[in-house]
């Protein structure tokens, strides 16, 4: 699976992020990073894809499905169900 089929939107500051970022890491899943922070495009696109919450972290799949604040059991069984581990 290409990294760029898992996008992950989220910041350093955040706690969720950071532990959703080491599970990924941890399963061996490629993913890619964008940093709401820095690109304020991406701020607006959580926005949208939340219906107007700034909740992050935001995991998108190459479904176009997605997870916001994801438990790490929610985003394995989202894993798993996708059979990408």
């Amino acid at each position: 699976m290409s990294k760029d089929q898992i996008v992950m939107y989220g910041a350093d500051w955040c706690g969720d992020c950071r532990r959703s970022e080491r599970l990924l890491n941890e399963l061996g899943v490629e993913w890619t990073k964008i940093d709401v922070e820095a690109d304020l495009t991406a701020a607006d696109k959580v926005i949208e894809i939340n219906g107007g919450a700034k909740s992050i972290p935001v995991i998108v799949f190459q479904d176009g499905t997605h997870l916001t604040e994801p438990s790490d059991i929610a985003l394995t069984e989202k894993l798993k169900s996708l059979s990408i581990i």
